[in-house]
């Protein structure tokens, strides 16, 4: 391997000589290979932004020269791009502020944008990772202002519109089966009537309480902790960058960001993101029953409920021929246990800060974004390939109607409790039906009980809207 000497604080070190980093991403691959997860590229990119945010703000301020800023930018803008994603290959598993991903990002900014200049790798001139790309920032700063700005982004431009297009795709079948009577299931046990509408229905103001929860959220997560610098005191911070970096990213990203109030708490608590995920996780508890209520109301084909037809994406089992299974649904629930289970792993890694720092922000920042991805991805994925083509076996739903005993319930008001109670008794125990058992036990004619047993007057006046 072609290699070539970079150096920092604690000396000279080898490095690829075809990448961007230098010396202190180096040490980080060296002492922290840990694990498979890499910090993700939405983070990298954020941490792009800042930098970018960062030179521009120095610029106006007359703290950086305006063809240093410029390089700057220029390197930024090409991580942005995707270009360079090979030159970012640090571990989640780091130092808990995420120094290391700082340093990464500030080596290969430096590194390109003296490139750009025409000048050599590891030779830090015109610009200097720390003296230039980091200027009045810390790694303490920069980390959780790039962490807010990912999860901002990632919800804003991707979980946002797959949870809204399922909730719409649900809205648009609970409007079409408005009028589609079934039997309604408590307790896994019959109950009385519905409709589909109605039963569909739930999940879409489900689905609502938790996109409502998503934007409640996201106010405390536009704040932005840069400007504290090392322990929120913003030593070494020029006056107003703070709030012109703010300006800077709102303006780069189109979204609201703004400076936090308290950049101590800023740094050393991360309660916003807690309540990101902890509508992530309301989500989650959501997309598990409609994941079930499917499975359930597929089950079958002739000795389950039966009541959809569910597409067949795949062969489902490699010695039962012709069988298939629900994998939507099980990929939907699958992801609702790992949300679930990221929700502990974050609310545990936000309330171990310790003094002026939280040291746990690469675990928070990945267990967040994992979570976004997978509800987004899973919202895609069961919309496309389950919900869209899921058909309701009307004939199903009407035998299972028909022999329901708790359609009795409608007896209530005409004979009383205990007297509709002895016809679904008697009922089940001869497997009669209702009206049969109603006639035998003299408790009321066969007119009365037609006019009293109508399915289409048991559903109140609920809509599917």
């Amino acid at each position: 391997m072609n290699t070539r000497t970079e150096s920092d604080s604690m000396g000279d070190i080898e490095v690829p000589a075809d990448r961007y980093w230098g010396a202190q991403t180096q040490r980080s691959l060296q002492n922290f290979a840990i694990g498979e997860e890499r910090m993700p590229p939405a983070v990298v990119h954020a941490l792009a932004l800042v930098k970018k945010a960062a030179a521009r703000s120095n610029r106006q301020l007359g703290n950086l020269d305006e063809q240093i800023a410029g390089l700057i930018e220029q390197a930024a803008d090409d991580v942005l791009s995707g270009e360079l994603g090979e030159h970012f290959p640090l571990s989640v598993w780091q130092t808990g502020s995420g120094t290391q991903s700082n340093m990464n990002i500030n080596e290969v900014i430096a590194n390109r944008a003296n490139e750009l200049a025409g000048q050599p790798l590891g030779g830090k001139q015109p610009v200097h990772p720390n003296d230039h790309v980091n200027k009045s920032q810390s790694s303490n700063d920069t980390f959780p202002s790039a962490m807010h700005i990912a999860a901002a982004i990632e919800t804003r431009e991707k979980l946002v519109p797959a949870v809204t297009a399922l909730r719409d795709e649900l809205h648009t079948q609970a409007e079409r089966h408005a009028r589609l009577i079934k039997i309604g299931r408590t307790h896994m046990m019959d109950a009385t009537p519905v409709t589909f509408g109605q039963e569909l229905s739930a999940f879409v103001a489900q689905l609502d309480m938790g996109l409502q929860a998503v934007n409640a959220a996201l106010p405390q997560v536009y704040t932005l902790a840069q400007g504290g610098t090392a322990v929120g005191t913003g030593l070494n911070t020029p006056p107003r960058f703070a709030s012109l970096f703010a300006e800077e990213v709102a303006s780069l990203s189109g979204l609201p960001f703004t400076s936090a109030d308290n950049k101590f708490a800023a740094l050393t608590g991360h309660e916003p993101l807690v309540q990101l995920h902890a509508a992530c996780k309301q989500l989650a508890v959501t997309l598990m029953k409609l994941a079930n209520d499917f499975r359930l109301l597929g089950s079958g084909p002739r000795a389950g409920f039966a009541e959809l037809r569910l597409p067949a994406n795949e062969p489902g089992s490699s010695i039962m021929p012709g069988k298939v299974n629900p994998t939507q649904c099980e990929a939907l629930s699958m992801i609702a246990c790992q949300i679930q289970g990221n929700d502990v792993t974050l609310g545990i890694a936000a309330s171990n800060g310790q003094l002026q720092l939280n040291v746990f922000k690469p675990v928070i920042i990945h267990t967040l974004l994992q979570s976004i991805r997978l509800l987004t991805d899973g919202c895609d994925s069961f919309r496309r390939n389950c919900l869209e083509g899921v058909e309701p076996d009307e004939q199903r739903m009407r035998e299972h109607l028909d022999n329901s005993l708790m359609l009795v319930t409608a007896l209530n008001p005409v004979i009383g409790y205990d007297k509709a109670a002895d016809i679904a008794k008697k009922a089940y125990k001869e497997g009669s039906t209702l009206k049969q058992a109603a006639l035998q036990l003299g408790y009321l004619d066969e007119k009365a009980f037609d006019e009293a047993v109508r399915p289409e007057q048991m559903l109140g006046d609920q809509t599917a809207s």
